[in-house]
C-alpha cells in the first residue's frame, strides 16, 4: 500500500444513493465492503462523514433559520450517518469506534486526539462525527483538521464523479477533468471541490488530497495502492 494511514471523507449525499435522502442500504453496504477489505490488509482507516443526506447547515439558513442552530442540526445528521456506517462495518467483523465532537456519550465516545490515535494504532476504524463541534465549519474542514491531527498520509474524498473538473460534468458535456492540481490552483480558480478553509489547511500542512469516484467498485483500494485514478491535489 502507498498509504498506511488514510482519512476517507464520505459525503452524506453519496450515502443517500439515488434516493437523495436518508441512508441507502445498498450503497453503505458497498462502501463497508471496500473499507473491510482495506481493514483486512492492515491499513489504518479514519473516516469523516457528512450529513447532507439529512440536513445541511446552509440549506436551513436559506429558509430563515439561525445559522448556528442549522449547523448543529447538520452535526447531529453526521452522527446518524456515523452510527449507520458503524453498524454496517461491525456486522462485517470490522472493529470500529465513533468519536463525536459533541458529547453524546450514550452512542459515541468524545473526540480526544490521543484516544483517536490509540484506536488507529490498535487497527480500529475510527469514524469522526459531529464535524468540528462548532458551527460555521464544514465537514470538509473537519476532514482536513482530523487528517492533520491524527497524522494521516492522505485525504481521500469520495464523490459521485471521477475527479475534479473545470465545471460540473453532470451538467456540461465539455467539462475538462484535471489529473493533478496544486492547492493554489484550486483556490485561485475557485474550484468547489472543498471549501477554502479546508484547502488552506491542507496547503499549510502539505496534506495530499485525492478526489475519486466512490461508486466505481475497487476505487478505494486503488487509491490506497497508489494507482493514478481521480484527481490529486498537492503542493505542486
Amino acid at each position: 500500500m502507498k498509504y498506511n494511514r488514510i482519512l476517507l471523507k464520505l459525503s452524506g449525499e453519496a450515502l443517500a444513493g439515488n434516493s437523495g435522502f436518508g441512508v441507502d442500504g445498498e450503497v453503505i453496504n458497498k462502501v463497508a465492503d471496500e473499507i473491510s477489505e482495506l481493514y483486512s490488509l492492515g491499513v489504518e482507516i479514519a473516516i469523516v462523514v457528512g450529513g447532507g443526506n439529512i440536513h445541511r447547515g446552509l440549506s436551513g439558513v436559506t429558509t430563515g433559520m439561525d445559522r448556528s442552530t442549522s449547523d448543529y442540526m447538520g452535526m447531529m445528521a453526521t452522527v446518524i450517518n456515523a452510527l449507520a456506517l458503524q453498524d454496517c462495518l461491525e456486522r462485517k467483523e470490522v472493529q470500529t469506534r465513533v468519536l463525536s465532537a459533541i458529547e453524546i456519550k450514550e452512542v459515541a465516545e468524545n473526540y480526544i486526539r490521543r484516544r483517536a490515535m490509540r484506536h488507529l494504532e490498535k487497527k480500529r476504524v475510527v469514524i469522526f462525527a459531529a464535524g468540528t463541534g462548532s458551527p460555521y465549519f464544514t465537514t470538509d474542514t473537519t476532514a482536513a483538521l482530523r487528517a492533520n491531527e491524527v497524522g494521516a498520509d492522505v485525504i481521500m474524498k469520495a464523490t459521485k464523479v471521477d475527479g475534479i473538473y473545470d465545471k460540473d460534468p453532470m451538467k456540461f458535456n465539455d467539462a475538462v477533468k484535471f489529473d493533478q492540481l496544486s492547492y493554489i490552483d484550486v483556490l485561485n480558480k475557485g474550484i468547489k471541490v472543498m471549501d477554502s478553509t479546508a484547502i488552506s489547511l491542507c496547503m499549510d500542512n502539505d496534506m495530499e488530497i485525492v478526489v475519486f469516484d466512490l461508486f466505481e467498485t475497487g476505487n478505494i483500494k486503488k487509491v490506497v495502492s497508489g494507482e493514478k485514478i481521480g484527481t490529486r491535489v498537492t503542493k505542486s
